[in-house]
């Protein structure tokens, strides 16, 4: 391992040159346009998982129903927590967050559903929360020290993915399966 040396006088140098990158420095490690493609993405990822959970919330019917919309509601408020905090970072880096309605879908990794059956509802969210899982990980090892920070954020929200995957598969195992509404 090689010693670490720091030339403090270099690297105050350093920070004086391209002041309007803010955070990004030379010590930046990825390809800064394309971590802002794929913070764009899981973005409008987290957007549409938000409103997915907003329909089911709203139009879970059915015996089981009461807390099953109590989950997807708490969901719905913690994947716009994750959308806030990807805007956020997204900002940080010096990027444009894309909100526009549009291409919302097209860029989102996961879908959006319309199911009208409570037990359908569980397994879409439950699908989305897999596919947020498989592509944060992906994420997360592709940013390696390229961006600590990003791949930090990206753990982050892995974790609270895969809770709520755990949540739903927990759902699913309490609904009889005649108990559909």
């Amino acid at each position: 391992m090689a010693d670490f040396l720091m030339d403090i006088e270099t690297i105050r140098a350093r920070a004086r040159q391209e002041i309007e990158k803010g955070p990004v420095t030379d010590a930046y490690g990825a390809d800064l346009e394309r971590v802002l493609q794929v913070l764009n993405e899981a973005l409008a990822t987290e957007i549409v998982c938000t409103l997915r959970y907003k329909r089911h919330y709203y139009t879970a019917s059915g015996i089981y129903s009461e807390p099953v919309a109590a989950e997807f509601l708490e969901h719905a408020t913690q994947e716009q927590e994750h959308a806030d905090k990807i805007a956020r970072r997204i900002v940080q880096l010096g990027g444009k967050p894309d909100f526009h309605p549009d291409t919302l879908t097209q860029r989102a990794h996961a879908s959006y559903d319309a199911s009208a059956d409570l037990v359908e509802m569980i397994k879409e969210d439950l699908v989305a929360e897999r596919v947020a899982i498989a592509a944060y990980t992906e994420i997360a090892q592709w940013l390696g020290d390229g961006d600590p920070t990003t791949r930090r954020v990206f753990e982050d929200l892995l974790a609270q993915e895969e809770e709520h995957a755990d949540d739903l598969r927990g759902l699913l195992e309490r609904i009889p399966q005649h108990g559909r509404a």
